[in-house]
C-alpha cells in the first residue's frame, strides 16, 4: 500500500487510490473513484464512486463529492463544500444515471461551505468564494462570490486579487507573474 488511511476509514473495493494519498478519520472513498498521486483527503469526506481527483488536489473537511464530479491537478476544496449531481432530486424518483458532469480545472479553489450546482466548469485557477452558490460557468482565473455566484474580479495562478495598470496589465505580488484582459479572458504573459 503506497497511501496511508486512518483505521477509521472505509475503502470500497474497485477504489483506485494513488502513491503518497492521504486519508484522514471517518471518510469514506467509493468504488470505481480514482485518486491521484499526493492528494490530501480531511476527515469525514465522502468521494462517490466514478469522481475523479488529479494530482495533488486538498480535500478539507466535510466536504462531498458526488458522482460526475472530476477535479483537475492542484485543486483546492474547502471546508464543507458540496457538489450535486441532478439538477431537480426526488425521494421518490430514482434518478441514477442521469448524473451530470462537473468539471474544476486545475489550479482552481472552492472555499468553504461553497455549493457548486452540477453542470458547471469551473475555470483554472478560478477561486469560488466560502459561502457561494456556482449556478452557471466560471471563467479561469476568475473571483467569484455570493449567491448566486457573480464575478467580481481576476486572480493569478497564486490566488491574488489582480489590479490593472494604464496599460492593462496586472503583476501578481507574490509571484510576479504578469497578465492582461483580452476578450474577457485573462491571458498570463
Amino acid at each position: 500500500m503506497d497511501f496511508f488511511a486512518h483505521e477509521s476509514v472505509v475503502i470500497d473495493e474497485g477504489a483506485i487510490i494513488g502513491k503518497d494519498v492521504k486519508i484522514w478519520h471517518f471518510s469514506h472513498i467509493m468504488r470505481d473513484s480514482v485518486i491521484g498521486e499526493g492528494c490530501n483527503i480531511g476527515q469525514n469526506v465522502v468521494i462517490s464512486s466514478g469522481v475523479v481527483l488529479g494530482r495533488n488536489v486538498k480535500v478539507q473537511n466535510n466536504v462531498s463529492i458526488y458522482t460526475g464530479v472530476i477535479c483537475e491537478d492542484d485543486v483546492f476544496l474547502g471546508p464543507s463544500c458540496v457538489f450535486t449531481n441532478v439538477l431537480n432530486p426526488r425521494s421518490a424518483i430514482v434518478r441514477r444515471g442521469l448524473y451530470i458532469e462537473t468539471v474544476v480545472e486545475k489550479g482552481a479553489t472552492i472555499g468553504a461551505n461553497a455549493t457548486i450546482i452540477c453542470g458547471n466548469r469551473i475555470g483554472r485557477y478560478a477561486l469560488v468564494g466560502a459561502g457561494s452558490v456556482v449556478t452557471k460557468p466560471v471563467l479561469p482565473y476568475a473571483l467569484v462570490l455570493g449567491n448566486p455566484a457573480r464575478q467580481i474580479g481576476w486572480v493569478s495562478e497564486y490566488g491574488h486579487t489582480l489590479s490593472f495598470d494604464d496599460s492593462g496589465v496586472a503583476t501578481c505580488p507574490e509571484s510576479g507573474e504578469k497578465y492582461r484582459l483580452e476578450n474577457n479572458r485573462l491571458i498570463r504573459l
